[in-house]
């Protein structure tokens, strides 16, 4: 009698933890917190979970996300794949990917990719032409000549039109957005209103995709 009694307690007590893992499985839903690409896009590494966020660097929310984003990407797993990438569907926006891309090529991210939210969304410089960009990057111990080649090379245009490509095929629409290993798009929406939800939405496609690789 002693054995059937543990068994049907030990049964019981997993419940909880079944009905939890099922619920959390069944809490974000395709077309409601997150949309499927049609075509899947090809990342940079398929033996991990590729995780890109669409920003620019005029957009406020962007701005406003920076810290959560920066905070999980320090702390995402070693087999997620994260990187920044600069949307764009106007003139000016082409120009602040072209900053992006510029910082890419001379190794500077780290020194500018702040002070550039900052000069346009704390201190009203919309950084719209070479002059305004290369004295933020002066003042930030890049030389002058070295960005102006760097801002206006071949490379960084390609950068360029291979982005204005992918972001076709990313169907991204707004910023930030979250694209998950090329397949998903997820953004703020009814279902989605905080960005706070936005990567526990991306964490839920993480964790689906890394059962797949």
């Amino acid at each position: 009698m002693i054995r059937p009694s543990l068994a049907i307690l030990s049964l019981v007590l997993l419940l909880p933890v079944a009905s939890t893992g099922y619920g959390q499985i069944e809490r974000f839903v395709d077309g409601t917190h997150y949309v499927t690409l049609p075509a899947p896009v090809n990342t940079r590494d398929s033996s991990r979970v590729e995780v890109i966020e669409a920003f620019w660097y005029g957009c406020s929310a962007c701005f406003r996300f920076e810290p959560l984003i920066e905070d999980w990407a320090a702390n995402a797993p070693q087999d997620v794949d994260f990187m920044r990438f600069p949307a764009m569907w106007n003139g000016l926006m082409k120009i602040h990917a072209q900053i992006y891309y510029t910082a890419e090529a001379l190794d500077a991210l780290d020194l500018v990719h702040e002070p550039v939210f900052n000069a346009i969304n704390l201190e009203g410089n919309r950084l719209q032409n070479e002059r305004q960009i290369s004295d933020l990057f002066a003042r930030h111990g890049i030389d002058k000549e070295e960005f102006s080649r760097a801002f206006n090379s071949f490379g960084v245009r390609t950068r360029i039109n291979q982005a204005e490509s992918r972001m076709r095929n990313y169907r991204i629409q707004s910023t930030p957005n979250m694209i998950v290993n090329g397949k998903y798009l997820v953004a703020i929406g009814p279902d989605v209103p905080t960005q706070q939800l936005i990567l526990e939405v991306v964490d839920f496609l993480v964790a689906k995709e890394r059962a797949t690789l």
